[in-house]
């Protein structure tokens, strides 16, 4: 990956609608050799995709909360149930295994506090081999980006 990649990823990350001329002429490139730079960043699954950045707030979800989960026992079998478990969860919006005192990193988002209490008791609590649950509340985000780029 030289300059005029990572330029390309850059533009693209800020605004994945941005046309091909417009892309080209940015990074100083004729069409064909831009368009043929993306899709080999596609083709080489350094691109996976474009979507567009929705606001939670807007869709009626304004309230986060980061969730860490604790497992009764760390084996394939538990770990299994508690991903398929969370996969069919739509206020889950982010789920990653981590290492650590805790198993799981989530982010939970939800209408209100009300319903978040109503996702923690009603769901997650009722997932076979969970042992603990601790909850934080974030006040504000400080950064957000849809990836480090080099």
């Amino acid at each position: 990956m030289d300059d005029k990649d990572v330029a390309i990823l850059r533009l693209l990350a800020a605004d994945g609608r941005m046309s091909l001329n417009d892309l080209s002429e940015t990074v100083g490139l004729s069409p064909t050799p831009t368009a043929r730079r993306v899709k080999h960043l596609e083709a080489s699954g350094v691109i996976t995709g474009y979507n567009a950045r929705l606001d939670e707030t807007a869709l009626g979800f304004p309230v986060s909360v980061f969730v860490s989960v604790q497992l009764e026992k760390q084996v394939d079998e538990a770990l299994a149930i508690f991903e398929e478990a969370i996969k069919r969860f739509p206020e889950v919006v982010d789920c990653w295994l981590m290492t650590g005192n805790r198993d799981y990193l989530m982010r939970v988002a939800t209408r209100d506090l009300a319903d978040f209490e109503r996702f923690l008791t009603q769901r997650l609590t009722k997932i076979k081999g969970v042992a603990s649950i601790q909850s934080s509340i974030p006040l504000r985000r400080v950064k957000a980006m849809p990836a480090r780029i080099p």
